[in-house]
């Protein structure tokens, strides 16, 4: 991803040291470079300095690799015709007269796909109780999809019985994206939904400090849970699926705690299972 990715910023300067036939705007390029290291230090700096041979100064800067455009892409193409298509339409900056310059305008796409030709292919891994898995691709959630590829979940519905996928991060940025891009882009339809909730996030969200979540309270328990009871009610009548509550146990969770959340949940006509992993 990470290659790919600076591959393609390496053209952009490399076409306007060449003489920019395309008239690209410096000061408008849009498209960063990435590392794979959280480093603040270069999320914006001054390149291209030294001598004439050394390229054309402009601010740039750098991403973390996950959140490159080019991750959410490969995680949504279905194979590598796909690939360089949705690559290909990449729009990297703008000319000096306002006209968006995109990856194929530099005929990029094919360079950078023969780099993902490996990364695009699911990687096939197990859990500790030697289950199968497919670990593959991770866009961040919070400026893309934040699901896993196309390309893995299809595998995993052709390969076993029944299929789980780890959706984002909560019912209402990750599951919400999952549905509504994921799906709809690649044809899927989930046949049931597990929302995972514990009972200390809930406390949490009821107002308890963090340093008394280890001790019970079902006041706070009880003014957390419609958190929980609203993610419920999105998946059950907005997007009309079926859906079970998963409390993930911890030692100092109490009888009278997870009851409540069963309670409630029940209410709701929702079924609560105890995960005690």
């Amino acid at each position: 991803i990470g290659a790919a990715n600076n591959l393609l910023a390496a053209m952009i300067d490399n076409h306007i040291q060449q003489g920019n036939e395309l008239g690209i705007d410096p000061r408008r390029i849009i498209w960063r470079r990435a590392v794979d290291m959280n480093d603040r230090q270069l999320r914006n700096i001054i390149d291209g300095l030294g001598s004439k041979a050394d390229g054309t100064p402009r601010q740039d800067g750098f991403d973390i690799t996950v959140a490159s455009e080019v991750m959410a892409i490969l995680c949504l193409s279905k194979d590598i015709s796909d690939l360089k298509e949705r690559l290909s339409r990449i729009v990297i900056g703008y000319t000096y007269d306002n006209t968006p310059v995109r990856a194929a305008d530099l005929k990029a796409q094919g360079a950078m796909a023969a780099l993902l030709k490996d990364a695009i292919k699911p990687n096939l891994v197990q859990t500790l109780e030697g289950t199968p898995a497919f670990i593959h691709g991770g866009p961040f959630a919070n400026i893309a999809h934040g699901c896993n590829s196309v390309t893995a979940t299809r595998l995993a519905l052709k390969l076993g019985d029944y299929a789980i996928t780890e959706a984002g991060f909560g019912a209402d940025l990750g599951a919400e994206k999952f549905l509504d891009i994921k799906c709809r882009m690649a044809g899927l339809r989930p046949d049931a939904v597990v929302i995972v909730a514990t009972v200390r996030a809930l406390k949490h969200h009821g107002g308890a400090l963090k340093e008394d979540l280890n001790k019970e309270d079902l006041t706070a328990l009880e003014k957390g849970l419609p958190n929980l009871l609203q993610h419920v009610d999105n998946i059950t009548n907005v997007y009309k699926l079926p859906c079970v509550v998963a409390i993930n146990a911890f030692p100092t969770d109490t009888e009278a705690e997870i009851r409540l959340v069963k309670e409630k949940c029940e209410e709701a006509g929702v079924h609560v299972a105890l995960s005690e992993v």
